[in-house]
């Protein structure tokens, strides 16, 4: 399914960060990034009823984020788009940057009159 590219690139954009919003969904993508693992795996790791992660894989899987497979009995599921990586990091080096200047504002607020 993916994103619909007949919009704007800044709407396209919105709604590829709408479907990141999820904490679940976030977490998913941080541990397939490590490796492809099973939905079994996946339920030891994150915090969340069977049924919401199946829904949460249902949504990447349609965005085009995650791809899965079978291997006998078992749903493997893995990133389908390597950039993701390069996304989550940027995003841990964003929050790092903006805490760094939370706490210099803090500091900066304090010791001063």
């Amino acid at each position: 399914m993916g994103f619909d590219m007949g919009v704007p690139l800044y709407q396209a954009k919105a709604e590829f960060f709408r479907t990141l919003g999820h904490p679940a969904r976030i977490r998913v993508l941080e541990l397939l990034s490590e490796r492809d693992h099973a939905v079994h795996e996946l339920l030891e790791q994150i915090d969340v009823e069977p049924s919401s992660l199946s829904q949460q894989l249902a949504v990447l899987r349609r965005a085009g984020l995650v791809t899965q497979r079978r291997e006998g009995g078992t749903v493997i599921y893995a990133i389908a788009v390597p950039e993701v990586n390069d996304l989550l990091l940027a995003a841990r080096k964003v929050l790092a940057s903006l805490i760094t200047d939370q706490q210099s504002l803090a500091s900066a607020l304090t010791e001063g009159p």
